[in-house]
């Protein structure tokens, strides 16, 4: 292995960027080309097929079979002569990637030939293999029934030479199996719960989208080095690994110009992604060495979820192109900082406007504080299904940790907001309101857009920030897909403005004006969520302090997390929007913990495998390395002598001994812990074993192993070190 690792650092060192060429100077010129979009439709598809799928895409209408088949012959011409060879329905299923099965353009003909072919059965209906994917219990390995259907609000797309239709993923009893089919209700929900209450404001408002702008993070290594290290490339993280004598402290990569290797690979994803309709923004350095972000401009939610995935996807393709390999993991060094994919999550009117931004009257910002106050309520009400939301084996590295913590939820919402806040639970009255009053206090609401105008703090340490024009949801983790926190955050914040709906109406009822009515559920509403708003250090150790007074829960175990998939707190909220049903969220509380444990499964045998088959033979290596020198300085010194000149010697031996038994020992247990847990039948109490009893050995492993591999001769330690893993460009 120490072979292995040197000359993968000689391959490094000998890397040329990749050359990239750009197929225009003007984005514009090719964004898009690899998407089936509304222009590409007008060009393909009659003026009735294609008013037929635009009218699908905007109220949710069905396209019946005969206009499916002629958007399918249209789809077909417009793929063949872009190279596809292939189609595929695309989908989301709930191991978190996305699905495809490729299928040719062209059956059997009579004649013994072959004739091209893409109907509209094919285009809205398949039957894939839904004993591939996890179902938690939905159905039946042996029924192996699941179907996808065509979801014409994302528009397809060619990879490579295939067309892929997104589809949504459902059981033959209809239950969701994957991400899309929720989300698409939830989205369907909120545009409701939203209308109604803009019309409180607007009486032309007639839809309101969630849309999404996601920040992907992420971590490039080179290729060999990567193939170098099992534990990198088994579980996406390293296992063990002493910090390097210099990491993160002077946070000067975050500042610091792009590799040529390194743009050139951003240069060529960004390319793809044009081509693909991403429209991809930004591209910079993160705050650890060889860590990056890319952000797009924000989107529908359904869209930007679709072209995360593809995202995801294309950059893992490219960089095996530029000899590297993409970390999506959440923590793959200790010690250093991990990633994470902040959404950024707003509400727009048909008419643009976004509801979470200030407007230039009284009642616009009286609008802009009924959607933001309900908001607050909807994740104190509902943080620890939030929590839930974000929470698998990956991010419980971050859990509680110093980088936007889930484990306490609490939202930031500045300085300048929270004194508004305070001051319209001050100022309103439970009893009625004087016209003075009322006035006075529109004509300080009409002041927020000159309060946020300067208003430039920002919270870094809070999961759920409000950053000007949009709530940013900071705990979700790199490998996340992005739909499964906004299926949730959508439902309770729509579940939140029914009930706001519902709460002033009861009072405009009693003959209380309007205006006054939003006041005084407002009021009560900032009132009953005001703990979870903080404004201070969420790293701090008396933040946890202060959020225990406040009654605000601390969970920063995976398993234990998951639990508010099944509290009938969460089934009431998402039964009540008709997005998930009680057997789909105990179905989805399973799979989480299904794959959870599999992961912690892994990466226990892997830990196991390269402390006995690697670090283990390298310390005994190294120690007869020693014992032999000690022969040597025996037989060329006095006795008196020889003591003095081998103490050095002998004081290594015996700390590699002592060690390596602790950690033979640990690992021995960790083996017997996961054979006792791998029996444990219930999902449920087998994830709480793994949680509780195995990952436990896997600090005290490292602990060790790390202080060894300061001790061994560098040229015999088998794994690629941190410092070549995050400078060796």
């Amino acid at each position: 292995m120490a072979t292995i690792r040197f000359k993968a650092i000689e391959e490094v060192l000998n890397r040329k960027p990749v050359d990239v060429t750009l197929p225009s100077v003007k984005t514009s010129d090719y964004f898009g080309e690899n998407v089936f979009d509304r222009f590409k439709m007008q060009a393909y598809l009659s003026r009735e097929a294609y008013q037929n799928v635009v009218e699908s895409i905007n109220q949710g209408t069905r396209i019946d079979r005969k206009i499916a088949n002629q958007v399918a012959i249209g789809m077909k011409a417009w793929a063949v002569e872009r190279g596809a060879t292939h189609y595929t329905h695309w989908f989301h299923p709930l191991n978190g990637s996305t699905a495809e099965k490729h299928d040719a353009f062209f059956e059997p003909a009579e004649n013994g030939g072959v004739i091209e072919n893409f109907q509209g059965d094919m285009l809205v209906q398949q039957e894939p293999d839904a004993s591939s994917f996890p179902s938690g219990g939905i159905r039946n390995t042996f029924e192996a029934r699941g179907y996808t259907a065509w979801d014409p609000s994302s528009p397809a797309f060619i990879f490579g030479n295939t067309l892929c239709i997104p589809t949504i993923f459902v059981a033959y009893t209809g239950e969701a199996l994957d991400y899309k089919t929720p989300l698409l209700k939830s989205l369907n929900y909120l545009d409701k719960a939203a209308v109604e209450v803009c019309q409180y404001f607007d009486k032309d408002v007639s839809k309101v989208i969630a849309t999404l702008g996601w920040e992907q993070e992420y971590f490039l290594i080179d290729s060999a080095l990567y193939n170098a290290r099992p534990d990198l490339y088994l579980t996406g993280r390293t296992l063990i690994g002493h910090a390097s004598a210099k990491d993160q402290q002077l946070s000067d990569h975050y500042f610091g110009s792009l590799s040529d290797r390194v743009k050139n690979f951003m240069v060529d994803f960004e390319i793809e992604a044009f081509k693909l309709g991403i429209p991809i923004k930004t591209r910079h350095n993160e705050v650890a060495p060889n860590q990056f972000e890319c952000a797009p401009i924000f989107e529908e939610a359904n869209l930007a979820a679709d072209h995360n995935q593809i995202l995801m996807t294309l950059m893992d393709k490219v960089a095996i192109k530029h000899h590297f390999r993409v970390l999506f993991h959440e923590k793959p060094f200790k010690g250093i900082n991990g990633s994470g994919k902040h959404n950024n999550w707003s509400l727009m009117t048909n008419f643009g406007k976004n509801l979470l931004s200030p407007g230039k009257t009284p009642r616009n910002n009286l609008q802009f504080l009924t959607f933001l106050v309900n908001t607050v309520k909807a994740v104190h009400d509902y943080a620890d299904i939030l929590r839930a939301s974000v929470a698998v084996a990956g991010n419980e590295h971050r859990l509680g940790a110093h980088e936007a913590p889930p484990a306490i939820m609490s939202v930031f919402i500045g300085s300048q907001l929270t004194e508004m806040l305070n001051q319209l639970e001050k100022r309103v009255s439970n009893n009625k309101m004087s016209p003075d009053e009322k006035t006075e206090l529109k004509l300080d609401i009409g002041k927020i857009p000159e309060i946020l105008l300067d208003n430039t703090d920002r919270n870094r340490t809070s999961p759920f920030a409000f950053t000007g024009n949009r709530f940013e949801f900071r705990a979700v983790g790199s490998s996340a897909n992005v739909s499964a926190p906004m299926i949730t955050l959508n439902t309770v914040v729509a579940n939140q403005l029914v009930q706001f709906k519902k709460d002033v109406d009861a009072i405009i009822e009693k003959d209380v004006k309007k205006d006054e009515a939003i006041f005084q559920v407002l009021k009560k509403y900032i009132t009953a969520s005001k703990k979870i708003r903080f404004e201070g250090n969420g790293y701090s150790e008396d933040w946890i302090k202060e959020a225990e007074k406040r009654g605000l829960s601390n969970i920063a175990d995976v398993p234990e997390a998951l639990k508010a998939f099944i509290t009938k707190h969460t089934k009431d909220a998402f039964k009540k929007a008709e997005v998930l049903s009680e057997r789909e969220l105990e179905a989805r509380y399973d799979i989480r913990l299904e794959i959870y444990t599999k992961k912690i499964q892994i990466e226990a045998r892997v830990l196991g495998d390269l402390i006995r088959n690697h670090i283990i033979p390298t310390l005994i290596k190294y120690q007869n390395v020693l014992i032999e020198n000690v022969r040597g300085l025996k037989e060329l010194y006095p006795k008196d002598l020889f003591e003095q000149m081998a103490k050095s010697q002998f004081n290594t031996i015996a700390e590699i001994s002592q060690r390596m038994n602790i950690v033979k020992q640990a690992v021995d247990e960790m083996i017997e812990a996961r054979k006792k847990a791998n029996k444990i039948e219930d999902i449920r109490e087998k994830a709480a074993e793994y949680s509780s009893v195995v990952v436990p050995y896997f600090e005290q492993i490292r602990y060790h192993v790390d202080k060894l591999e300061l001790i061994v001769d560098d040229e015999l330690w088998p794994l690629p070190k941190y410092r070549e893993l995050l400078f060796t460009r």
